[in-house]
């Protein structure tokens, strides 16, 4: 049994990462500003407050931990990271928690710790194509990513990266991909591209329209939640840092998941293309590297996975309705 620390153990990613450290038999120490949104936490330990503040980290890395994974981070989709109004938040915020948790590990002799990047941090030159979008993870620099979040992230690696170097840190950093799944943001505001549409397809009557921001032709890969914690795990145990993507390499167009969604209601609903905020014209994990460093690569099909997300997000919508 190890004993594990997981800084954002009350969001979407951390809480299914802690429910899976758990069933692996290991002592979990989460930490957050709140406690997961739609399920007890698994945590053994959960320390509610501010990663922010440099005093409330040293109080959390308290004792020598097995692993440390470090998920905690502001961000959203779409409709909030791209819409300009959260930029100083989003970088203030995520960098402050990065600062003060790597120096917290360091203080207290913390060597193995894992950090949550994005793709977002990849230029946005090698992602103007929808269809060849060009995402390995060597084509990172000259950087330009096309978001505040994104250059962050950037920022943030190098953050870790540099603490391995000066001060012989086992750091593991992954690049993911639109993770999405059951038990996630669908509906304030933060949630990503799945979870929307599944939302307002179950919202939607028969015979219907739902509206996409764009033309719909921009393209993405999304993997679902259980394949990100695999992948994630597998990294931190394996004695390669990365940078890597953790990601699907199932590129589809946005107008065509929602197609997939709809097919998947069994409902006749048109889509609606109106102008919204969209990041870049494409994007799709590169799974090369992985695959040749860990042997490992996704293997569940997004269909899949929308599946199981659109029939969760149904259920609280209707849920929703009846509490109305």
């Amino acid at each position: 049994m190890s004993k594990i620390l997981v800084c954002g153990a009350g969001g979407f990613i951390g809480s299914h990462l802690v429910k899976k450290l758990k069933s692996e038999g290991h002592w979990v120490r989460g930490v957050d500003l709140k406690y997961p949104r739609y399920d007890e936490t698994f945590a053994d330990d959960f320390i509610i407050g501010d990663l922010r503040d440099p005093n409330f980290c040293l109080q959390v890395v308290d004792q020598k931990f097995d692993e440390i994974y470090q998920l905690a981070a502001d961000m959203g989709g779409a409709g909030f990271v791209f819409v300009g109004t959260h930029d100083a938040d989003i970088m203030h915020n995520s960098a402050a928690i990065n600062l003060n948790m790597l120096e917290a590990a360091r203080k207290r002799n913390n060597k193995n710790i894992f950090y949550s990047s994005s793709a977002c941090m990849y230029p946005e030159y090698n992602q103007l194509d929808p269809d060849n979008p060009n995402c390995a993870e060597d084509s990172a620099y000259p950087a330009n990513p096309d978001s505040e979040y994104g250059w962050e992230k950037l920022f943030s690696e190098r953050l870790y990266l540099a603490y391995a170097k000066n001060y012989g840190m086992d750091v593991s950093i992954a690049r993911y991909h639109n993770i999405f799944g059951i038990e996630g943001s669908w509906s304030d505001g933060r949630e990503k591209a799945p979870a929307a549409i599944c939302r307002k397809v179950a919202q939607a009557s028969d015979g219907g329209e739902i509206e996409i921001w764009g033309d719909g032709k921009q393209t993405r890969s999304f993997l679902y939640i259980d394949e990100c914690i695999e992948g994630s795990i597998k990294l931190m145990r394996s004695n390669w840092s990365g940078p890597v993507n953790i990601g699907s390499d199932e590129m589809i167009a946005i107008n065509d998941l929602a197609k997939m969604v709809i097919e998947i209601s069994g409902k006749d609903i048109s889509i609606k293309n109106i102008d919204g905020p969209v990041g870049v014209r494409g994007r799709n994990s590169d799974n090369k590297l992985i695959n040749e460093k860990l042997g490992w690569k996704p293997s569940e099909s997004l269909k899949d996975g929308i599946i199981k997300t659109y029939e969760w997000i149904s259920t609280q919508v209707s849920n929703k309705k009846q509490d109305i």
